[in-house]
């Protein structure tokens, strides 16, 4: 997904990625976990301003910027469709590359921005 969304920024003529990521708050996103997804990253830096925050810390934030409402509205992304039982929290960069070689990553990341739809996102910011 940092790929894609990586391309995306580019050709968007962002300056950098921002996540919503929060240290632990779910088995994914340990330390571990986001320094492995983050050295995909080539060409733009990842800013992750909620790493330190608590669920519900995220909750107001998003409920005084306006986003609360769309980010509960219920989903079948990739999160929820292809979640392990057991997911791993300790992931090593060369067992994911080791797995992605296994794939053609080329041709499911230009279908992907090929797919992709631009929505403008801007909040009512208060």
């Amino acid at each position: 997904m940092l790929r894609i969304a990586e391309h995306l920024a580019i050709k968007e003529k962002a300056g950098a990625l921002v996540t919503g990521e929060s240290l632990g708050q779910v088995s994914s996103q340990t330390l571990e976990n986001l320094s492995t997804i983050g050295q995909v990253m080539k060409h733009l830096p990842i800013f992750r301003p909620l790493i330190g925050s608590d669920k519900q810390a995220i909750i107001r934030e998003a409920r005084a910027l306006g986003s609360y409402e769309i980010s509960i509205i219920p989903d079948q992304d990739c999160c929820s469709l292809f979640v392990p039982k057991h997911p791993r929290t300790r992931s090593h960069p060369r067992e994911i590359e080791l797995i992605e070689s296994k794939l053609d990553l080329n041709s499911m990341i230009t279908q992907a921005i090929e797919n992709a739809e631009t929505y403008d996102s801007r909040w009512p910011v208060k």
